[in-house]
């Protein structure tokens, strides 16, 4: 399938230095090219404070249109959040009204999330957040959303649910809403059950393309979607892990965070990203071979803030050790998802973090209270036992100290 041709345009204001700004565009070339799309021109332009009207200022939107005569674009995407209005001025003053395919870094994003979503609940956040992205730019926009056709920024709802009117789209977002009440309900009562179970709980989190997906596979055998490119996961995925030293634990790998993540999707994902709310430790995976991967954990740990999880125990992972050109020193678990060996270095270290957040057990079981001897067992991690003389049985772990269980074998501790 033959690529989008894209014009990306940006604008730097005083509070953002340069190598900021550089990495934002150049997040904006990597969604782009997730999203099937070529970057063939760059228009930047340093301000005081955007403008209003037209976002860049008007001899900007004249370069603008230069570079849209001589590359010949399918599409033009600005590296921020416009306003309708703002986006309905930039076409007067390139005289192309309803022509030619504009958006911005939001719509681009939702863009990728409606081509990535697999569930059904997945599917319903997604068109959620377009359709309340898209209902105040449906006004005087018939002729332009009615000629968008295929590729970039028209994935999702469909012409037909944007070219209705905007009673329509409301009843849409209601029915959505309800549903999607449905299904958090359901998840719900789904993560309770869960807890119920006692088993630890592991929720895989960091910048998108940090190889999450990858890390979950091998630690899983599972078979998600891997691939080098942004947001390659979208719906939460949970699989359990048998533990080499003793006890399970489940393990769910969570969609990608990025800089400027739209308020709208971190809204729409709410239920699905708080399976890290639910988690007992949170495996943050972080791209070691990024140049910017200071920038991209603090990124991270602001979405684990908002969404009120930042006191989960965490586990850092530097991944990627493969791509690095020289020493590592930013944390001391660096490892490649791609060599079996330092997935059960990965594995080991988990264990040994568990052990940080549960309680140390040492018990000697009599023979007349073996029964509680398979479920302390089965409940406990990096378990050691010893059968002794008399017929008991030692037994030394770690386990949660808010079950029957643990309180059971207090009475059996040495």
């Amino acid at each position: 399938m033959q690529r989008e041709k894209v014009i990306i345009v940006g604008c730097q204001l005083p509070t953002v230095d340069d190598w900021t700004y550089e990495q934002s565009m150049g997040e904006l070339v990597e969604l782009v090219d997730t999203a099937r799309g070529e970057v063939v021109a760059r228009l930047d332009q340093k301000r005081q404070q955007v403008d209003r009207r037209t976002f860049i200022g008007k001899g900007k939107v004249e370069e603008l249109a230069v570079l849209i005569e001589q590359f010949e674009p399918d599409i033009v995407i600005f590296n921020a959040e416009l306003s309708p209005a703002q986006s309905k001025n930039i076409r007067i003053s390139l005289n192309d009204p309803n022509e030619m395919k504009l958006i911005d870094r939001t719509q681009l994003i939702l863009d990728i999330f409606a081509g990535r979503a697999q569930s059904k609940e997945g599917k319903l956040q997604v068109e959620l957040a377009q359709m309340n992205y898209l209902l105040p730019r449906l006004i005087g926009q018939g002729t332009q959303l009615s000629r968008l056709g295929g590729g970039i920024g028209t994935r999702g709802p469909g012409e037909t649910k944007l070219e209705s009117d905007r009673r329509h789209i409301k009843r849409r977002i209601d029915e959505i809403t309800k549903q999607l009440e449905g299904t958090v309900a359901h998840r719900d009562r789904y993560r309770e059950r869960r807890k119920e179970n006692r088993v630890f709980q592991i929720a895989l989190v960091g910048y998108t393309n940090a190889g999450k997906s990858t890390i979950f596979n091998r630690l899983t055998d599972a078979d998600t979607y891997e691939q080098d490119e942004l947001f390659a996961t979208l719906d939460p995925l949970t699989r359990e892990l048998e533990l080499p030293r003793g006890g399970k634990v489940l393990i769910t790998d969570t969609v990608g965070f990025i800089r400027d993540l739209p308020t709208k999707l971190v809204a729409a994902f709410r239920s699905t990203l708080e399976e890290v709310l639910g988690a007992d430790l949170v495996l943050h995976v972080i791209d070691a071979s990024n140049p910017h991967y200071m920038n991209q954990i603090d990124t991270t740990n602001s979405v684990l803030a908002e969404l009120g999880a930042s006191e989960v125990p965490q586990l850092e992972v530097y991944n990627k050790k493969d791509r690095l050109t020289e020493d590592f020193v930013g944390g001391p678990l660096v490892i490649s998802a791609l060599d079996s060996n330092d997935i059960e270095t990965l594995i080991d270290a988990i264990e040994n973090k568990i052990a940080d957040v549960l309680t140390k057990v040492h018990v000697i079981l009599p023979v007349r209270s073996f029964e509680h001897y398979h479920p302390a067992k089965e409940s406990m991690y990096r378990l050691e036992e010893k059968f002794l003389d008399d017929g008991s049985v030692e037994l030394v772990g770690f386990m949660r100290e808010d079950t029957r269980l643990y309180a059971t074998l207090k009475q059996f501790e040495v």
